[in-house]
């Protein structure tokens, strides 16, 4: 299987295994560092339409689940959609666009899940769930938080998403990053055993998200930025009890704000916080 990237058919297996799938296997380009599944033939056209997720979440744990990235990400981009046109791309349930809305002049969502339609029309947001349906050259800004990673042909959706965006505006990819400290620093075998899941079909770092625009036409990387969703509590559980959740158990105890912003910055240097945030511009 040849690397999506740079094409190069050497690779290297990576610890751990496909928590939902162990006939998968977890490779890693020796070339550029591309880490990727074994196969794609499980993942079908329907496969998120009816996502089993979903099924499981009612609307308001899936909500309160989201909640903590999607006030992160709107501090993150509040300025840049203040009075724009806002697309969110693999919207899910919504959480992100539904703070936006407040200071945006339009938001949108594009949804392949079916189960989330009837909570869009609650919370009046408008939703599609195929990329044609919108117009060219609208959007001011486009969203994909943990969503880039699932697509079998990142390329082709990117450079689609890409004609809709306006000149001069801005598209923003958050993804998990291969280089997580729990893999490369820590190396806990309960995590490598964990993290990796069947839809996650490839997994960038800081340098593999740079290639992946390199390919895209007509726009320019702006900056990548090194963020950490879980703080040390959540990392010090792994370490000792194997388990996720430790953010949960022993967050009050041991994490504050100013301990947080001084673990990511550590991690950030190095390139190994949890997850990997690219800007581009359209030109």
């Amino acid at each position: 299987m040849s690397c999506y990237l740079c094409g190069t058919k050497e690779y290297k297996k990576r610890d751990g295994s496909v928590r939902d799938n162990s006939n998968l296997e977890i490779l890693e380009c020796i070339s550029c560092g591309l880490v990727y599944l074994s196969s794609k033939d499980h993942i079908d056209e329907t496969f998120y339409q009816d996502s089993k997720m979903s099924k499981e979440l009612s609307v308001q744990t899936w909500l309160r689940q989201t909640h903590g990235d999607d006030k992160r990400r709107l501090e993150l981009v509040r300025e840049m959609i203040t009075d724009k046109n806002v697309l969110d791309f693999g919207s899910g349930i919504g959480g992100f666009l539904s703070l936006a809305k407040e200071h945006a002049s339009y938001v949108c969502g594009i949804e392949l899940d079916k189960r989330v339609t009837a909570h869009y029309v609650d919370i009046g947001v408008k939703l599609v769930d195929d990329i044609g349906l919108l117009q060219d050259d609208f959007f001011d800004v486009i969203t994909a938080f943990h969503v880039v990673e699932h697509l079998d042909d990142p390329v082709v959706i990117l450079q689609q998403l890409l004609t809709k965006l306006k000149r001069g505006g801005r598209m923003i990819v958050e993804v998990p990053n291969s280089n997580d400290a729990l893999l490369t620093l820590y190396r806990s075998k309960h995590f490598m055993n964990f993290t990796y899941w069947s839809p996650h079909l490839f997994l960038f770092n800081g340098e593999t998200i740079k290639r992946l625009f390199e390919k895209i036409n007509d726009c320019k990387l702006e900056f990548v930025k090194y963020i950490q969703r879980y703080p040390l509590s959540n990392h010090l559980y792994w370490l000792s009890q194997g388990q996720p959740g430790g953010h949960q158990v022993w967050g009050g105890l041991l994490d504050s704000p100013q301990l947080h912003k001084e673990y990511e910055t550590s991690l950030a240097s190095l390139g190994l916080t949890d997850t990997v945030l690219a800007q581009i511009v359209k030109v």
